[in-house]
């Protein structure tokens, strides 16, 4: 059984690529923060690391970065209109009293902007909020941080918004499965993930880790900070927004849940953000398992699984992430 390009339109994989991989050599840009210095760490996750995380956060080197990657993603602004190009002077101006708000917990972030793009299926939309271009600054900064702190966690069998993983790696972990046997599968359709993550199960997972409550508490302000769809706001209680810098590894951290459960079952799996394989050797054990695993999403995660899209069967003639199994 091998993979082949399927002739239809490949799926989108990303929306925009927020992986934090940012070229220390880029000198061309000048440096915007002025911040005191913090000792920088070692590639050990220690404890002053996840309860000082803040300090980490908002150290200077930290926050160029994130500057520099939001200059490079480009982008349209939020709802506040200013753009990318207008950061470098407002941020100049303005980093001192930005950086006391987020340090004394009373930085408020904006509604996120609704866009909504054209799904692959006719008369379905795919639901993103833009943050303000400050906003993505800040998001890029925690999201920068976050990263290695939990690659460190992440499982070898998620390739989705981490660095230096792609869809083709997804695609060989599956080939790999498929020549040990595991011929069936149990392809997991999570319904409208992004839009239905339980924010309070998140943070509790992300509580287990971030010790400084001072980083969970404004995440949750991100996660609450609400939508502006035509002038009109509208609360965000549950979901995390597609769009922002953060979403993709607040993503991976609910769902690394998943995948430590799989592992602990013992069932080989592949997994691009929310889009899950778990494959087996037997068409009887797809119902076992598709039955067990989604009453875990469903009980435990809090997650919403659409059961007429999740589909169970051989893995011959499937198709994932723009690619069919033969």
């Amino acid at each position: 059984m091998n993979v082949t390009e399927s002739r239809f339109k490949n799926r989108q994989l990303h929306i925009e690529d927020y992986l934090q991989m940012v070229s220390a050599e880029q000198k061309e840009y000048a440096e915007v923060f002025d911040y005191s210095k913090i000792t920088e760490k070692s590639g050990v996750i220690t404890d002053y690391w996840t309860n000082n995380l803040l300090d980490l956060i908002l150290r200077k080197g930290n926050l160029n970065n994130a500057y520099k990657q939001v200059k490079k993603n480009k982008g349209k602004g939020g709802i506040d209109g200013m753009q990318v190009d207008e950061l470098l002077p407002f941020l100049r101006e303005n980093q001192d009293s930005l950086i006391q708000e987020i340090r004394e917990g009373k930085y408020k972030p904006n509604p996120v902007r609704r866009v909504e793009i054209p799904k692959e299926t006719k008369g379905e939309f795919r639901k993103l909020g833009v943050p303000t271009v400050v906003d993505r600054v800040i998001q890029q900064a925690i999201a920068q941080e976050l990263s290695p702190i939990y690659e460190e966690q992440f499982s070898e069998n998620s390739f989705g918004f981490r660095p230096k993983r792609g869809a083709h790696d997804a695609l060989r972990q599956c080939q790999k499965n498929v020549n040990d046997g595991y011929v069936y599968v149990v392809d997991m359709d999570l319904e409208k993930f992004f839009d239905t993550v339980c924010q309070s199960k998140l943070i509790e997972v992300l509580s287990r880790t971030i010790k400084d409550g001072r980083v969970i508490s404004l995440i949750h302000k991100y996660l609450n900070a609400g939508v502006m769809l035509r002038h009109t706001f509208e609360e965000s209680k549950e979901g995390v927004p597609q769009g922002g810098p953060l979403s993709p590894i607040l993503s991976n951290i609910l769902l690394n849940e998943l995948d430590k459960e799989l592992e602990h079952r013992g069932h080989p799996f592949v997994r691009y953000a929310d889009d899950c394989l778990i494959l087996v050797k037997s068409k009887r054990a797809t119902e076992r398992v598709r039955d067990s695993v989604c009453d875990f999403v469903e009980k435990k995660l809090f997650l919403k699984v659409n059961k007429e899209k999740t589909i169970i069967g051989s893995l011959s003639g499937k198709k994932y992430l723009g690619y069919s199994f033969y």
